[in-house]
Order: C-alpha cells, then structure tokens, then sequence
C-alpha cells in the first residue's frame, strides 16, 4: 500500500561527512528542481528509459538513460560508455547546461576543482527498485569524483568502505539531495535499498537519479 503522503524535503539536515573525501549535501540543489526535471522531459523523449541487462544475464531494476558525450551502458560484452545509444545509433542527447553546471557546484562544495563530467546517467526507481553495492569504476579518469544528485520519493542510501565486506553507513536521500565522493573514497562500495512505495508531488511514485562522470 502506497505512503499517499505528499514527501516534502527537509531542509534542516546538516551537511554529514560520509567518509573522507565524500560529502551529502541535503536540499543542495532543491531550488533547481523543477527546472532538472522539466529538462529530463526532451532527454528521455529522445533517449527513452531502459532496463539494461548484466553481463551476468540479469536484468536490472532501476530503468535508466543517458545524456551527454558518452552513455554509461551494460550488456553481455561488459559494462562500457560509448558515444551512441545502442537502442537508436544515435548520439546520447546533450547535457543541459543546468545539469553540468549544478554537478560542477556539487563538486566545489567538496572541494574538487574543475569537474568536466563528459557522462550523465539518469536512473528511475520504482517502488522495490534497488541497486546492489558496487564500486563506479569504468572510467578512464579515476581522480575525477563523482556526482549524484536525488528528486523524488526517498531513497535509502548505503555507502560502505573500499571492500564489499566493509560496514556501510545508511542515510535517507531526499528530494534536492546531492552527494559527492572521491579522492580517498573515490572507490567505495555504496547502493540503494530497494525503495518504499510512497509519492511526491513532483514526480509521483519515483526516484530520478542524476549521476556526473567524468570518463577521461
């Protein structure tokens, strides 16, 4: 049964350190909102929602896109960017000057300067949706950190060490949420509970996740 609750962000968290190196950064970007989501519109119009599958043979939950230079995606060759969308042949849509711009705000707030992501993956979770612990590590750049912002229903969000075993912290991601992780964290393990169903006002029964890679 649905939390019909209208989910409103709090913006009274403090800024929480998850690790040296990684940062949260409650309502950091909730002013912005309507205007992310308004752009994701002609994104995924171009470049729609997909499961991808695993090199495992497994499908994933969490539907997702891509928007910029390069398109993280997943198949059974491998985990990889590329420059075209496997479902059109077509070049990724660009990324709006609002994401990058934000994602570079996110990046200085933690102090890494001159953050060029070249990549900008657009996650949907549903209700149930997870994503397993697991490190990001297909980019050629592996200095660069990374960004993510959250809008939408709340998320669970697990960020553990540099190895699967290690114990994980869990905070819940709001709406306008932002967090960043690099330098000494830049590898740690981190996910996502499977979802709880609830709505926001926005954006229904969702999560959008938007998450800056630096690739090269």
């Amino acid at each position: 049964m649905a939390d019909l609750f209208d989910q409103m962000a709090d913006t009274n968290r403090d800024k929480q350190e998850l690790a040296r190196g990684a940062l949260c950064l409650p309502a950091f970007v909730l002013d912005r909102a309507e205007e992310v989501i308004a752009e994701l519109e002609p994104i995924l119009t171009q470049a729609p929602l997909r499961h991808l599958i695993t090199p495992g043979g497994h499908k994933m939950s969490v539907a997702m896109s891509n928007c910029g230079e390069l398109g993280w995606v997943s198949d059974r060759g491998g985990y990889r960017y590329q420059e075209l969308d496997p479902l059109s042949g077509q070049a990724w849509p660009a990324m709006p000057k609002l994401f990058l711009d934000l994602a570079q705000q996110v990046a200085q707030e933690a102090g890494y300067k001159r953050f060029q992501p070249q990549a900008c993956l657009i996650n949907q979770y549903l209700p149930g949706s997870k994503m397993s612990l697991h490190q990001d590590k297909d980019e050629n750049n592996k200095s660069a950190p990374i960004v993510s912002l959250s809008f939408g229903i709340n998320a669970e969000f697990l960020f553990g060490g540099l190895s699967r075993g290690s114990p994980t912290k869990r905070l819940t991601l709001q709406h306008g949420d932002a967090v960043v992780w690099g330098g000494p964290s830049r590898f740690c393990f981190h996910g996502v509970q499977p979802l709880k169903d609830s709505e926001h006002s926005l954006l229904g029964r969702q999560r959008i996740n938007i998450t800056f890679r630096q690739v090269y």
